[in-house]
């Protein structure tokens, strides 16, 4: 669902990074954990993110990478998660090729979110995201490009770009194995 378009200055090889799609378990139906990064991140500050990151040389491989940053990012403990699985990568406007991975967590929840790095953590219905009722194509302009993106608001939050992106992969993934 990547187009390719990498924002000035951000050309080369694209950087491996790992997120956690975190499904929560509850009562009413299964929820996504969501993150806002903390306003000031150099990339990505202020959106709505699932936590993860880059994946570093001492990662033994992506589900490592995203456990790692789920436990720095939101203190998420790795033996909460029972991966499920991983969607197919999403590269980034900012130059990173984000490996989604799936993950099972059965309340309940303890988490400490790192203040430095993220303002909020939330959930959504995953009814919600998967609703195309919700799912919204925008569109930006960079000087003479348009940038087309999708965009998933939920009440006051507004989930777009790269994690948008990714929640369409989850859906289409879903609904593929049917």
């Amino acid at each position: 669902m990547s187009d390719g378009f990498r924002l000035p200055g951000r050309h080369g090889p694209p950087t491996p990074a790992a997120v956690l799609v975190p499904l929560v378990n509850r009562p009413e139906g299964l929820h996504v954990l969501l993150t806002q990064r903390s306003a000031d991140l150099p990339d990505h500050a202020g959106q709505i993110s699932f936590p993860g990151g880059r994946v570093e040389p001492g990662d033994p491989d992506h589900r490592a990478a995203a456990l790692r940053e789920a436990a720095e990012e939101i203190g998420l403990a790795a033996d909460r998660v029972a991966l499920l699985g991983d969607l197919a990568d999403y590269e980034t406007v900012t130059g990173f090729r984000v490996a989604p991975v799936v993950g099972w967590i059965e309340p309940p929840l303890s988490l400490r979110p790192d203040p430095v790095e993220v303002a909020d953590v939330f959930e959504v219905p995953l009814a919600f995201l998967l609703d195309p009722a919700h799912q919204q194509r925008h569109f930006r302009m960079l000087g003479a490009h348009r940038r087309d993106y999708w965009a998933i608001p939920y009440g006051e939050r507004y989930i777009w770009g790269a994690t948008a992106a990714m929640l369409m992969i989850l859906d289409r993934t879903l609904r593929a194995e049917d």
